[in-house]
């Protein structure tokens, strides 16, 4: 029999307190009654001998200490899951913001996850399109696999995102059920209305599945957000047997509602004020991605984090680079010359694209063609840093065709427009264009035979 306690002993920003409780237990969700109509839902965050310490997920607006009932429901947090949510746009806690029925469904799920077993993970393999040279070819995207976008305040994440969105796939050839869990954290509503526009209007809506926590929302359910939308991607591909691509943006909004429900909570702050355990936060997180032996399905993240100041050292990207496969780093100096995405190549790399591109998957020349392509690029830089101070008139014929090389690879290979889909074939074809500029004994990052093949 459920147990309704009367009251509370202390309300401070999103925590309430309560006393005198028995057998509540970390995670257990409660109800919250306040003047006897209003609902809130709650989160138990930690229980000290009598007491639990609650986060309520509506915020604490309007509750006073004697006029709230709070009754424990014995679960933790748990939603309903479904196939039906394909095509569906939901809050930062599952409930549906579309004006659409509720999920209705028998199955629900713990949004905390289950630990995976290292052991039963399969080491991920073939790639995931998303039609964008400068991450088709240089940072490929792996099934399975974990690859962060770091951003900056100002530069065209939410772009990129609603890009991927569009056009990701599994390849041409497959026959495999493909679909995208998208989930926004903190957002401002004219960011959240061009993500439902632009999925509405090109039509891949029916394969999405939105989360929207709105920067209005309370700050505490910003924190469950992510956690809701993994749920949902685990269900869709190892009940389903589908590949889920999972979008997480914006990962520093949940680090921030981290800290400052942390900082209500009066706990000692670790760096810039985050508290220590916001690693083993994202691990929880990121950790959830992954292919499980035995299963068809599997689940792939791609989360977008703004760092601070354009400071990848800051605490969130630098945690963020510990726990996952690489990353992709969009620069500020690119953006303001108009080229989109305003990828910077050389710091952005995927840690596991060598073991899904190639051929059988990709071509035969993609590993040596990205090779050299880095490889040119990295020289690009030495080149421009010459001219700075000599001037280019008095560089060497092979340093003016590096900068020629330089310039149209950021203008013509990681340069595209918002609705350009290149396929793969599209995207290698290019890249050999671009090597073509350089002289042949320049290429020495790539097999003789291949050489031969296609320059």
């Amino acid at each position: 029999m459920a147990i309704e306690y009367l009251g509370l002993s202390e309300i401070n920003g999103p925590l309430v307190v309560l006393e005198g409780v028995k057998d509540a237990f970390y995670d257990e969700i409660v109800t919250l009654t306040v003047e006897e109509n209003e609902k809130k839902i709650g989160r138990i965050v930690e229980v000290y001998q009598d007491k639990a310490i609650i986060q309520v997920f509506e915020g604490t607006d309007e509750m006073s200490l004697k006029n709230t009932h709070t009754r424990l429901t014995g679960k933790p947090m748990e939603i309903s899951v479904s196939e039906e949510m394909l095509g569906r746009v939901f809050d930062g806690v599952g409930q549906p913001i579309d004006g659409l029925e509720e999920i209705y469904s028998d199955d629900k799920r713990d949004v905390n996850g289950l630990p995976l077993n290292p052991v039963s993970r399969e080491y991920p393999r073939n790639y995931i399109r998303t039609g964008i040279s400068a991450i088709d070819c240089l940072t490929t995207l792996i099934r399975g696999q974990k690859l962060p976008i770091f951003s900056g305040n100002g530069l065209p994440h939410d772009q990129l995102a609603a890009q991927i969105v569009q056009q990701a796939s599994l390849g041409g050839d497959s026959d495999e059920e493909f679909g995208i869990v998208f989930a926004a954290m903190g957002i401002k509503h004219d960011v959240a209305d061009f993500f439902r526009k632009t999925f509405e209007e090109n039509g891949a809506m029916d394969h999405v599945v939105m989360f929207m926590n709105l920067a209005d929302d309370p700050v505490v359910e910003r924190m469950i957000t992510p956690k809701v939308a993994l749920t949902t991607a685990e269900y869709l591909a190892y009940e389903k047997g589908m590949h889920i691509l999972v979008i997480l943006t914006d990962m520093t909004s949940f680090a921030e509602a981290l800290r400052e429900v942390s900082s209500s909570r009066g706990e000692i702050p670790s760096r810039k004020g985050y508290p220590g355990y916001l690693y083993s936060e994202f691990a929880s997180l990121y950790e959830r991605a992954g292919i499980v032996r035995g299963e068809k399905g599997s689940v792939t993240q791609i989360p977008i984090l703004t760092m601070p100041n354009d400071d990848i050292t800051h605490p969130i990207p630098d945690l963020t680079g510990y726990i996952t496969e690489g990353q992709i780093v969009l620069e500020r100096y690119l953006h303001q010359q108009e080229i989109y995405p305003p990828m910077n190549v050389l710091p952005s790399l995927s840690r596991l694209m060598k073991d899904g591109i190639g051929e059988g998957f990709t071509r035969e020349d993609h590993q040596d063609l990205a090779n050299q392509l880095f490889s040119s690029y990295a020289h690009v830089g030495e080149a421009r840093a010459l001219a700075s101070v000599i001037g280019e008139d008095e560089l060497s014929p092979a340093d003016r065709k590096y900068i020629e090389f330089g310039t149209k690879f950021e203008h013509e290979f990681v340069n595209q427009e918002e609705e350009e889909n290149r396929s793969i074939l599209q995207t290698l074809k290019l890249g050999w264009e671009l090597l073509r500029i350089l002289p042949r004994d320049e290429l020495d990052r790539i097999d003789t035979k291949i050489l031969d093949k296609y320059y």
